[in-house]
């Protein structure tokens, strides 16, 4: 399958089975999306990955944020969650926004060769995302922030993801105005 035909069949998984990837079968993947651009080669981003209890931590702690005695049962949608931290470098070159781009382009590319190699992924934020606890409880640094979680997991027999509606290439594709407020297309 070549890559464009990879990223026209993505999809969300909303619901996933308990069978997920190993950590052997996640290493190459990550090592893979880790090469997205990446201005002065920062690294500006690291990975989570929570199995087990470590999810079940993660419902305590979201509940905690959200001033709820009951932990959320939210992270145990599937048995594999991959938080995604912008892990920010001090840089007069690259700035922040830049650096974070980084990080959401690790976790793209990493969702779409989880897709690709048959586990279903869907990426998943919220307000949780910047929650005091649920950064105390990923161990956060200070020049970290957690961008959301790549839920991963089997695709459920016979059943099929969401698909996403086209792309109009050719309405959301424009050139440098010609006067100053009409777009040039194509």
């Amino acid at each position: 399958m070549s890559a464009l035909e990879a990223v026209l069949r993505r999809t969300s998984w909303s619901k996933v089975t308990e069978d997920a990837p190993t950590r052997e079968q996640l290493l190459p993947l990550v090592e893979a999306a880790g090469r997205v651009a990446d201005h002065s080669s920062l690294r500006p981003w690291r990975l989570i990955e929570l199995r087990d209890d470590d999810r079940v931590r993660l419902g305590a702690a979201m509940a905690k944020a959200a001033g709820e005695r009951k932990p959320s049962s939210k992270p145990l949608r599937a048995s594999l969650l991959i938080a995604v931290v912008a892990s920010y470098r001090k840089s007069d070159k690259v700035p922040r926004w830049e650096q974070q781009a980084v990080a959401s382009g690790v976790a793209h590319m990493l969702s779409l060769l989880l897709d690709e190699a048959g586990w279903g992924v869907i990426w998943r934020t919220g307000a949780h995302t910047r929650a005091k606890a649920v950064a105390k409880a990923h161990g956060l640094e200070k020049n970290e922030e957690l961008l959301g979680w790549l839920y991963v997991g089997g695709r459920p027999a016979g059943k099929s993801a969401g698909r996403r509606q086209q792309v109009d290439a050719e309405r959301l594709i424009t050139r440098l105005p010609e006067r100053r407020g009409k777009r040039h297309k194509g």
